[in-house]
């Protein structure tokens, strides 16, 4: 017969150790939010822009909130306000829902307008 082994008392959250998330999964996150936020806006379109360029600051903790700075290529002509706050949306709401890190602000940079090219 085995001998009953008795199961620790829950500590609390705090006493139970630390949870440090790498600015790499930050960046992993965005950029495939933003990649996703954008899909649409290059779906029919025969140019394409480059992939979207990360980078996060902040403590990296999941009580204290990030920075989120992400670069587009974006298509035009379109409406460029829109599209840059379709970026800023889903980058924090999957990077909340993912990390459970609440991201300050997301800083959408658009680098370069992409034309169409004629087929």
């Amino acid at each position: 017969m085995a001998a009953l082994v008795p199961v620790p008392a829950h500590r609390e959250p705090g006493a139970r150790g630390r949870l440090r998330i790498a600015d790499r999964v930050y960046a992993r996150i965005a950029a495939r939010a933003a990649r996703e936020a954008l899909a649409d806006a290059w779906h029919d379109r025969t140019a394409r822009g480059g992939p979207p360029k990360v980078s996060v600051t902040g403590p990296a903790t999941p009580s204290a909130p990030v920075t989120v700075r992400v670069s587009v290529d974006l298509p035009f002509p379109a409406d460029l306000a829109a599209l840059a706050r379709t970026v800023r949306d889903r980058v924090t709401r999957d990077t909340r829902a993912l990390t459970g890190t609440r991201v300050a602000e997301v800083v959408v940079v658009i680098e370069h307008l992409v034309p169409e090219t004629p087929r």
